[in-house]
């Protein structure tokens, strides 16, 4: 039906991906954000040496994000002891479509209300310019939305985000910029 359309008509391909969309499921439903389909876990991420922050086999992949922001630190006069992220969540990788929020907890809440609040499993290193890859696990979520229900978390391929090398004053408050993608699953 969409092929002879697009025969007949001048539509764009845009056009044609947009009423793809529309159109959802042959039983009628469309699909929203709260109705996007399962990935399995399997099929997935670039753990990049890190195996050690997969996440269980049959977790199901509800979203990707990218995130661009900054991890917040505060000199205590010894150290700078971390305070936490202050992140927007984006749909692609150029920073369009804003889903979300990031924020100590660590919590992600999405544009519709929904948030998960995790605890870190496991980090893995990969260099000492960039933030750890990590595996985390939700302690609470809080829906409906694309959060309800959210078991695990991955952070990978990061970028920026250590902690200041030299020392400062004390109270003093650093923003080190930093860029991630977050990859959100349920539980098998």
């Amino acid at each position: 039906m969409i092929a002879h359309a697009l025969h007949r008509s001048s539509w764009s391909l845009v056009a044609l991906a947009a009423a793809a969309v529309l159109a959802g499921c042959e039983d009628g439903t469309t699909l929203g954000p709260t109705e996007r389909p399962a990935i399995s876990a399997s099929r997935g991420v670039d753990l990049g040496g890190c195996d050690e922050i997969g996440v269980p086999e049959g977790s199901k992949l509800v979203l990707h994000a990218y995130a661009e922001g900054v991890q917040v630190y505060q000199w205590d006069g010894g150290a700078w002891a971390f305070r936490g992220p202050s992140a927007k969540l984006y749909a692609d990788a150029a920073g369009t479509g804003t889903v979300g929020i990031h924020y100590g907890g660590p919590t992600w809440e999405s544009n519709s209300g929904s948030l998960v609040v995790a605890t870190l499993n496991t980090p893995c290193e990969r260099g000492p310019a960039d933030i750890p890859w990590l595996r985390l696990d939700a302690v609470r979520s809080e829906g409906p939305g694309i959060f309800h229900r959210v078991a695990f978390i991955q952070r990978v391929n990061t970028v920026g985000g250590r902690a200041p090398t030299a020392p400062g004053s004390v109270g003093e408050v650093r923003n080190v910029p930093y860029t991630a993608e977050y990859f959100f699953y349920r539980a098998p």
